[in-house]
């Protein structure tokens, strides 16, 4: 049987993606675009095609030649209003469905084509890049000069529009450079963009920077090209699971690599667009100012036709909106000027402009070592901004400056970070923990020594190992290169070091024994550093995203740092913090046990549960809120006149919360013998579908030594799951030790759990006890 055009062309789009030695990148889609066109050409000849009046053009990506593998085939059928059309259509359309492949396609005259685009900026900008197929040239040839004209002559109601409609994406999707799955099309920074950027230069209103915007445009195409080889379908979201598979596809190390790459190639087009638009917001207002001058017929022309120059700084004016050298400003001679100038331009709220960004890379050299003392109070006053200072960061960036002011800065540059919790790569956290700490630079004695901590808290996520100890190590060589004197570098040191301190120990130990808050003084040193590193802790929190920080833990960190004060200070501690939530179980409490309350939460839920201590509580407790398919975010548990009382903070999985009457009924059931809670669960686990993904790590379970003077501390990291408090605790049940207290928190996809347990008699575990009970649990906790 003689093959169709259909699987001739399939079988030999198949051939062309799965060579190994054929084409790739760029040459691959323009040679899957010419496979594509010759087949469609033979559709349309075989259809039957007038050969005059009608043609096949294509649009959009089709239109650019930047043909994906999963991309829809973007088609127009131009015609003249002739008869029969509509059965010429379905003669080409059919055959594409038939093969599998996706179209979207319309059917239209070129009037009908420009009413659409009147109507529908979409279709507008995607006729722009209109290209000849087949059939009739002359109807393509002039709907094409007709879409320049008319966009052209549009452009200053419809640059407006497109530039909205890029707002709204990026609210909607977030930004390609920083998300861990980004969205390679819709999110900031994606192809998208990029588009936008060639519909500005088409209007001849602005000009995009041609070089830095194709490199990036193709590299985010070669990804998402390896995405739908990948996956085998016309993906856009860079998924986590495929990560790997589409590093391996085009020859990369690995998914971070891949993350890195894409995160580069995106800040690129984001830069370009914000220095892109700018420039057609100036070009628009200065034609609307103009227009309303003509007709009011007052213009006057300038003496020397130069606008104005406002100092801002040394050698630093504002002209035009944006930042700019003075005319007399010699950037060879000047190494601060880099600094003056980003410093100016954060502190008045206005962008570097690219040709400023440029001259100084050019021609500033780096600071001396040590840096001036000017050199770095530009510096801290630069970051110190606030909101302000991450376009003059990014405008920075866009030409690798932060990398030579601060060498190590290119370890952690759009370094991605592998954790849910973490709404950016590391390179933009650090400056997001800036621009938060800058709120609180009025609390403490040294706001400078608070900022350059917050830049550089996690400079050692770079480098294996302990971020915390490396970082300490890079954060004392930068401030001593920045001309600190030794006491404050020692305090950023220590900052840098203990950045996780201050949450760690109030979140995971118990505050009420002399021993923590001790140890904990020792470490931090002094109480003008405790007050810096609270507010580092705060600021770290917020920039990380909203899974990191709540009123419960808000309420802890504060706990510890007015009993650590009270250390410093010589002053007995004060009386211990009491949760509102144990107070109300305490005062309700009446002899009919268990207790349960739920407090809604615009998040979740805050379950309380009082019921009288006994070995395994924690665990049926845990277990029975699983039941009910609550995921526990925190929890705190302490037993209080021999109850046990436990506060947990948790969300559904789905739909509405649970009854607090039935999760007491189930809780009473479950103490009492007559449900049982492993089962259930088992069951229920049975059910869910095989996990996608990377494997993950194996839980970790660690003795802390010298944590209390009345218990032992296992610390448990594991991956959080349905149940997994339950298996915990559950565990511990079984090896006949109590849970005294324990400090529960979930990080992303990460549980870290502390609990404090005593043997049968009450006392502390041996050394040895407390060893075989922590493989005991990373055996339990074994997937």
């Amino acid at each position: 049987m003689e093959p169709t055009a259909g699987s001739r062309y399939t079988r030999a789009r198949d051939d062309l993606l799965a060579d190994p030695a054929g084409p790739a990148g760029a040459a691959r889609r323009q040679a899957l675009c010419a496979l594509t066109d010759r087949w469609l050409t033979e559709l349309f000849t075989a259809a039957g095609a007038p050969p005059r009046g009608v043609a096949l053009v294509a649009v959009g990506g089709y239109g650019r030649r930047e043909l994906s593998p999963g991309s829809d085939l973007d088609v127009v059928l131009l015609h003249d209003g002739r008869a029969g059309v509509a059965e010429l259509a379905e003669a080409i359309w059919y055959p594409v469905w038939d093969a599998g492949i996706a179209l979207d396609h319309s059917v239209r005259t070129p009037d009908e084509a420009r009413r659409a685009a009147a109507d529908d900026l979409r279709v507008q900008t995607g006729l722009l890049d209109i290209r000849h197929i087949a059939g009739d040239p002359e109807p393509t040839a002039a709907l094409r000069t007709s879409m320049f004209t008319a966009w052209r002559a549009a452009a200053v109601k419809r640059l407006p529009e497109l530039h909205r409609a890029g707002r709204e994406r990026a609210e909607r999707h977030g930004e390609v450079a920083f998300l861990l799955e980004p969205d390679l099309k819709e999110a900031r920074g994606g192809l998208r963009d990029a588009t936008a950027l060639r519909a500005i230069s088409a209007s001849w209103i602005a000009d995009a920077p041609h070089e830095e915007v194709d490199a990036a445009r193709a590299t985010l195409l070669d990804v998402r090209d390896a995405l739908h080889l990948v996956t085998g379908r016309g993906a856009d979201r860079l998924l986590l699971q495929e990560q790997d598979a589409v590093a391996r596809r085009l020859g990369l190390l690995d998914a971070d690599t891949l993350l890195r790459r894409v995160s580069e190639a995106a800040r690129a087009l984001a830069y370009a667009g914000d220095v892109t638009w700018r420039e057609v917001s100036r070009v628009l207002a200065a034609r609307e100012a103009g227009a309303g001058l003509r007709r009011l017929r007052w213009a006057q022309p300038r003496a020397n036709g130069a606008s104005a120059r406002t100092p801002l700084a040394e050698g630093v004016v504002e002209h035009a909106g944006e930042v700019v050298l003075a005319q007399a400003a010699r950037p060879a001679r000047d190494p601060v000027l880099l600094l003056r100038a980003a410093a100016a331009a954060a502190r008045a709220g206005l962008p570097l402009s690219r040709h400023t960004v440029d001259r100084l890379a050019n021609e500033c050299p780096p600071p001396s070592d040590p840096w001036p003392a000017d050199a770095r109070e530009a510096f801290v006053a630069l970051i110190g901004a606030g909101r302000d200072v991450l376009p003059v960061w990014e405008a920075l960036e866009s030409r690798r400056l932060i990398t030579r002011l601060l060498p190590d800065w290119e370890r952690v540059r759009c370094r991605p970070q592998r954790n849910a919790v973490h709404r950016f790569t590391v390179d933009r956290h650090l400056i997001e923990t800036a621009v938060e700490a800058a709120a609180h630079t009025r609390r403490v004695a040294r706001p400078d020594l608070l900022l350059v901590a917050a830049l550089l808290h996690d400079i050692g996520k770079g480098w294996p190992g302990d971020h915390s100890v490396s970082g300490e190590v890079i954060a004392r060589e930068a401030a001593t290169r920045m001309g600190f004197a030794k006491d404050d570098v020692d305090v950023i040191g220590t900052l840098v070091r203990r950045h996780l301190l201050l949450v760690d120990t109030a979140t995971r130990r118990d505050l009420d024994d002399p021993t923590t808050v001790a140890a904990f003084a020792e470490a931090v040193g002094s109480v003008e550093t405790l007050e810096l590193l609270h507010a580092l802790t705060e600021a770290d929190a917020a920039a990380t995203g909203p899974a990191a920080w709540s009123d419960w833990r808000d309420a802890l960190v504060r706990d510890l740092v007015a009993r650590t004060r009270a250390v410093f200070a010589g002053r007995p501690a004060p009386a211990a913090l009491a949760l509102p939530a144990e107070r109300i179980v305490l005062a309700e409490v009446s002899g009919d046990l268990p207790v349960v309350r739920l407090e809604p939460l615009p998040f979740g839920a805050e379950v309380t549960i009082a019921a009288a201590d006994r070995v395994g509580l924690l665990a049926l407790a845990a277990g029975v809120l699983a039941l009910h398919r609550l995921t526990v975010r925190s929890a705190a548990i302490d037993v209080v006149d021999a109850l046990g009382v436990t506060i947990w903070t948790v969300e559904t999985e789905f739909g509405r919360l649970p009854d607090p009457a039935a999760l007491r009924e189930d809780l009473r059931k479950a103490l009492d013998g007559g449900l049982d809670v492993a089962a259930r669960l088992a069951k229920r686990e049975a059910a869910y579908p095989p996990r996608r993904g990377a494997p993950r790590a194996p839980a970790r379970v660690e003795v802390i030594p010298d944590a209390s003077a009345t218990a032992t501390v296992l610390e448990v990291r594991a991956p959080d799951s349905p149940g997994l408090l339950h298996r915990i605790g559950q565990t511990l049940a079984d090896a006949h030790v109590s849970v005294r207290q324990a400090r529960v928190g979930t990080h992303g996809a990460d549980a870290v759990d502390a609990f404090y347990v005593v043997a049968p008699d009450g006392a502390p575990l041996t050394a040895a006890e407390a060893r075989g009970l922590a493989r005991t649990l990373e055996k339990a906790l074994a997937p």
